[in-house]
């Protein structure tokens, strides 16, 4: 079914509302084939009708299944190789180091890393994977992991940790897959439990407030932004800002910049890769 002009201007200022993603003129298509089997779940005759039944539900079941629609699951299993290089080789070598000068020997050197926007869970675990490969020892650290989105579905995958074939073929080498991950009855690959508890995953909405989560050592808020807006954009990092440690570090997707968005940051080059700190911090 194709969407009018007025029914994409107001399901795409109802979606932006809900979920802060922008979407142009251009997008109308998206809409068309992500929203498809919803408006025929619901047992909608438009797209009009579909936004109406939305804004009708108090359960918010239907915005929830938009949303699920809407947001873009395109992830996979190292994606980018880069940043989990520079993960292995610079950042946790260097946090280490400051850390295990301000910890007493007596306590685990405590490290939070957050995967914002983490979809199913590839991102996250491909992490945890670089961290155990990194640190043999990992029994004298205290390091977390919190993976967030907006979808309940991919938070619920994610948790879970099971993938088919398919989303296994992608970025996950046949060494870490046979290493990191127990073949299941039905075909598909769980990840072990020894990597499963580093993780912990949570629904969180990138444009309201999320002070509450803490201080972060590492951040990794790779390929959401370029869906915001730019006023958007320019308050998802200045709150990111607040929740990173002053020595932290932030890892964008690697065709993303901050350049014209804030000047809080500081980019930094290391081998193929670009990571931010604060502009306050003199490291």
């Amino acid at each position: 079914m194709k969407i009018k002009p007025e029914e994409f201007k107001v399901l795409t200022q109802y979606i932006y509302k809900i979920s802060g993603i922008f979407l142009d003129p251009s997008k109308a298509y998206l809409l068309e084939t992500r929203l498809k089997s919803l408006l025929e779940q619901e047992k909608a005759s438009s797209y009009l009708e579909l936004y109406k039944k939305a804004l009708a539900d108090p359960t918010k079941r239907i915005e929830k299944a938009i949303i699920d629609a809407i947001t873009t699951k395109e992830t996979l299993f190292f994606r980018d190789q880069a940043p989990f290089d520079l993960l292995k080789f610079k950042i946790l070598p260097d946090l280490i180091d400051r850390r295990s000068k301000t910890t007493s020997k007596h306590l685990p050197i405590k490290i939070r890393i957050w995967s914002a926007a983490c979809s199913t869970g590839q991102e996250v675990y491909s992490i945890a994977i670089a961290i155990k490969e990194t640190i043999p020892d990992l029994e004298k650290y205290n390091i977390t992991i919190l993976g967030t989105d907006i979808s309940d579905e991919a938070i619920a995958k994610a948790s879970y940790g099971k993938y088919n074939k398919f989303e296994i073929e992608r970025g996950l080498p046949p060494d870490k897959l046979r290493k990191y991950f127990d073949p299941t009855p039905d075909g598909q690959w769980r990840i072990k439990d020894e990597i499963r508890f580093m993780a912990n995953f949570r629904k969180i909405n990138l444009m309201k407030p999320f002070s509450i989560l803490g201080k972060f050592d590492i951040i990794f808020c790779r390929n959401v932004a370029i869906y915001f807006a730019p006023e958007d954009k320019k308050k998802l990092f200045e709150r990111i800002a607040q929740v990173l440690q002053p020595d932290g570090y932030l890892i964008i997707g690697s065709t993303e910049s901050l350049a014209g968005i804030t000047d809080l940051f500081v980019p930094k080059r290391y081998l193929r890769a670009i990571f931010y700190q604060l502009k306050s911090f003199k490291g």
